[in-house]
């Protein structure tokens, strides 16, 4: 995590999926951000910056409530590195905290579903390898960017064998293992989890099939929009994503997230616990009552 990026190298780099990945986006975000706070400390060229920040991909609340921190307190701090500082000392601590807590849930000889990529799976499991747990993944393609293969890259470099499939053949691959660990991009108010287009399904055939889910997901990915009516913006991706040239007549759709209903999860690995995914609004006032005021 240690790419210097312009400010608008970053938001470049966000919007054409350089830079993906939850965290990721929030953490190199703030990391730019921060160079605007030590250009100015006019709040409405700071409100342009964050502004343009949270545009370069609608559905990502990590990024939009770490840049609410900051504009939040940055004049309190001694000085202004002091509030970029602490937005990553929390991404950092609370990768931690979840690595740790869902290290726990994989046993010895376990078989791990997973779907696209998420840098806080991916870490949980090689912990849990580290740790000397004999593990095999189960992961999908992931289509039209094929971020599974980011998966299945990180996983094998690490010495843990992966079974690649098709987007397809997902329910087949997951009929054979014991767990179904995935990402999340945004959490509501109600519990409903939005994360890659594909999960959904992917979580019925779990519950049919009786094998346990956790989101697996920092708590500053809750959207506190959703608290007052507000719908998680689901992104829609370039049609060239998926066929550059389509005959007349056809039109592409593109959907890059989709929302899981909250019983349809099992729970919500956190960095303040394990938690149903509807009582994490409770878990945040306690935690980070600032994340809630608007």
């Amino acid at each position: 995590m240690n790419q210097n990026f312009t400010f608008e190298e970053t938001i470049k780099k966000i919007k054409n999926l350089e830079i993906q990945g939850a965290e990721h986006i929030a953490i190199l975000g703030i990391k730019a951000f921060g160079l605007k706070l030590e250009e100015t400390s006019d709040p409405k060229l700071l409100q342009k910056y964050a502004d343009e920040l949270r545009q370069a991909r609608p559905t990502e609340p990590a990024l939009k409530n770490a840049l609410h921190f900051c504009l939040k307190y940055y004049r309190e701090r001694n000085s202004i590195k002091d509030v970029v500082k602490e937005v990553l000392r929390h991404f950092e601590e609370a990768r931690k905290k979840i690595i740790e807590y869902g290290e726990k849930k994989i046993e010895n000889n376990m078989s791990i579903f997973t779907h696209c990529h998420s840098s806080t799976v991916t870490a949980i499991l090689i912990q849990a390898f580290r740790n000397g747990k004999k593990i095999r993944v189960y992961n999908t393609e992931t289509r039209p960017r094929f971020q599974g293969r980011i998966t299945a890259k990180e996983l094998t470099e690490a010495g843990i064998p992966v079974d690649h499939f098709v987007d397809s053949a997902g329910p087949m691959a997951l009929k054979k293992t014991d767990i179904f660990l995935f990402g999340s991009d945004a959490v509501t108010s109600d519990g409903r989890v939005i994360n890659k287009i594909g999960t959904a399904p992917l979580l019925e055939f779990a519950n049919e099939y009786r094998i346990p889910s956790f989101a697996c997901t920092n708590s500053w990915k809750f959207d506190p929009e959703t608290l007052y009516g507000a719908e998680e913006e689901i992104e829609q991706r370039e049609k060239n994503e998926v066929w550059e040239n389509p005959p007349r007549g056809v039109t592409i759709h593109n959907p890059a997230f989709e929302t899981v209903s909250p019983d349809r999860v099992s729970g919500l690995i956190t960095e303040l616990g394990i938690l149903k995914p509807e009582s994490l609004v409770n878990a945040i006032q306690v935690a980070y009552p600032w994340l809630l005021e608007r």
